[in-house]
């Protein structure tokens, strides 16, 4: 019964010293602002706000152009040799889509440069769109 006691008065002097450790501190909590930052909200075209953008612009995306599509079986597939040719589902000139991440973000069309192809952006699909397409 001793031992309850002291355990019961070793309680209440910790819960005396929390009390008090609680009562020393402020009702809010702080936090360190980053750089540049105002402490408002980022607004487009602000200084805080393109001063943040520049945290993401480094960024890495992977970009990648869908000529076209076709369904072949296994062995069509397997009689494939060099020089063979596979018919796409696209016609010849027609837009290719481009993919950001492996979402449609435009379209454009196939340019040789330098003796490297490249895309020329014809098309840029709308913010709307892009977003009904995330979800």
């Amino acid at each position: 019964m001793a031992e309850e006691e002291t355990t019961k008065k070793a309680e209440e002097e910790a819960g005396d010293d929390w009390t008090s450790a609680l009562a020393d501190q402020d009702d809010k909590a702080s936090f360190d602002q980053l750089p540049g930052d105002s402490g408002g909200p980022a607004r487009s075209g602000s200084a805080a706000g393109s001063q943040n953008l520049e945290f993401l612009l480094d960024v890495p995306l992977e970009v990648s152009v869908e000529l076209g599509r076709t369904n072949m079986i296994i062995n069509k597939m397997l009689q494939l040799t060099q020089g063979s040719v596979v018919e796409l589902d696209k016609a010849a000139g027609s837009p290719v889509e481009i993919y950001v991440n492996q979402k449609l973000m435009g379209k454009g069309e196939v340019v040789v440069v330098n003796e490297r192809f490249g895309i020329r952006v014809t098309e840029i699909i709308s913010q709307a769109d892009r977003i009904k397409s995330i979800g």
